[in-house]
């Protein structure tokens, strides 16, 4: 059996000291070489430790500062799953509700973009057909827990109620319920997820370390008919929340 790779042996040791309070939540750890020096390692492998420790939410870093140890921070549930689709409301709202916690979210839309061109694959449409793009910053209790990116084909929603999917009579109302008002009907949707790293932009915008890791979903709605009619890129930080997938089963 090999052995255990430095960095994660340093991991391990910084979280032993935290959870013998050795280090309390909110306290400056001390330098990379100090560190180092007390280990018998490097500065480098300390600092993967540190980053391995940073993408758990162990601890923080702050720009000029230094490391610190996490404030406690209960992980957000995201459920997904097609049963929470409602006539009325946002499944995110319905998770943070559970949860008692506050839910908001902040938006902006973007009409007539051209796709790009894995955007354009994933519709089933040329690359550069117009669509409708929407960016989302989802909030708990103020907090920014996941994002989200929405493309849908203009020639889909264009000159309708719902082509603006934050306005009009039927603003927040999701895309199942949005496209039902335009006589399309969702009959599947099909979502898939992968870990990376976070972006400096999405760790800047979501308040975590840049490079932490999250877990990418790629989700596509289709019409009864086969058609894609939306499709989404959304962001959820590993270190923040937790991804639960609920399965109904058809009897």
């Amino acid at each position: 059996m090999s052995e255990q790779p430095p960095y994660l042996r340093i991991a391990d040791e910084l979280r032993q000291r935290i959870a013998e309070h050795v280090w309390e939540p909110g306290d400056r750890l001390p330098s990379r070489a100090q560190i180092g020096q007390e280990c018998g390692v490097g500065e480098n492998v300390v600092r993967r430790a540190q980053e391995l420790l940073i993408s758990q939410g162990v601890l923080e870093g702050r720009a000029g500062s230094g490391t610190y140890v996490a404030e406690p921070r209960e992980r957000v549930r995201v459920v997904r799953s097609s049963a929470r689709e409602q006539p009325s409301g946002s499944p995110f709202r319905q998770d943070m509700k559970a949860l008692r916690l506050q839910s908001d979210w902040e938006s902006r839309t973007d009409a007539k973009v051209p796709a790009p061109a894995e955007i354009a694959t994933r519709l089933g449409i040329a690359e550069g057909e117009l669509c409708v793009r929407t960016t989302y910053e989802f909030l708990a209790d103020g907090k920014p827990v996941q994002l989200s990116t929405s493309w849908e084909p203009y020639a889909v929603t264009g000159g309708t109620l719902v082509v603006l999917p934050e306005g009009g009579p039927h603003a927040g109302a999701g895309v199942v319920n949005r496209m039902a008002a335009i006589g399309v009907t969702i009959s599947h949707a099909v979502e898939q997820p992968e870990p990376r790293h976070a972006t400096a932009k999405e760790a800047s915008l979501l308040g975590i370390q840049k490079a932490a890791l999250v877990t990418h979903i790629r989700r596509t709605y289709y019409s009864d008919d086969g058609r894609p009619v939306e499709t989404a890129d959304i962001v959820v930080p590993a270190a923040h929340c937790e991804i639960v997938y609920e399965i109904p089963i058809n009897r």
